[in-house]
């Protein structure tokens, strides 16, 4: 019988040390309250980022129909460049594959994108006393954010056959003169997605 009993007082006693009794000089318990409609909406709501993430911890938003749609219209928009021996113009976007994205970390913004381009030209160059129509694209490979002093353009000629060699190289270092504009293009468009929120 007298063990029954000390086991209860172990059992008993097990609890109390998370149980604790209160005395006279602890702090009440919390009242509960009422909010109101200033108490819910954040006073001070981060100026990046989601109300939901005042902590400014990681939150990634996708820009990528914003980013192709924009790459497409200024790059529509170079025009055309005048030659030595011809002109030419970038008359479509024929390819702009990638992706581009907003992401906040600790509450500091920071963007990026990965893109491919594929810019259809067209243009006119005399050759011996000879105005020969050209069609080409200037090719783009993957570049990055911040790698716009890095971009190489590829071009290739769709009627080359009947060019000689010559026309053929001449047109396309003239061709590649399309390089500066299109950066400056890119440039524009690395700020403007920096400014987006």
């Amino acid at each position: 019988m007298e063990r029954e009993g000390e086991e209860e007082k172990k059992k008993e006693g097990s609890y109390r040390y998370w149980v604790r009794e209160a005395t006279s000089d602890a702090a009440p318990p919390p009242l509960p309250q009422k909010l109101t409609n200033n108490d819910v909406v954040a006073p001070n709501a981060p100026a990046l980022g989601s109300l939901w993430n005042q902590a400014g911890t990681w939150e990634e938003k996708n820009l990528t129909k914003w980013a192709t749609d924009r790459l497409k219209e200024l790059l529509g928009s170079v025009g055309s460049l005048q030659f030595s021996s011809g002109k030419a113009e970038i008359f479509d976007v024929n390819r702009c594959v990638g992706d581009a994205f907003l992401v906040t970390v600790r509450n500091k913004k920071r963007v990026g994108y990965t893109y491919e381009l594929s810019l259809k030209v067209q243009g006119e160059w005399s050759f011996e006393e000879d105005m020969k129509k050209v069609k080409g694209s200037l090719d783009i490979a993957e570049f990055s954010f911040g790698e716009l002093d890095d971009l190489e353009v590829d071009v290739k000629l769709t009627d080359e056959k009947e060019l000689s060699q010559q026309l053929k190289q001449r047109i396309r270092l003239d061709l590649k003169q399309f390089l500066e504009p299109v950066r400056l293009k890119l440039g524009q468009f690395e700020q403007e997605l920096k400014d987006r929120q």
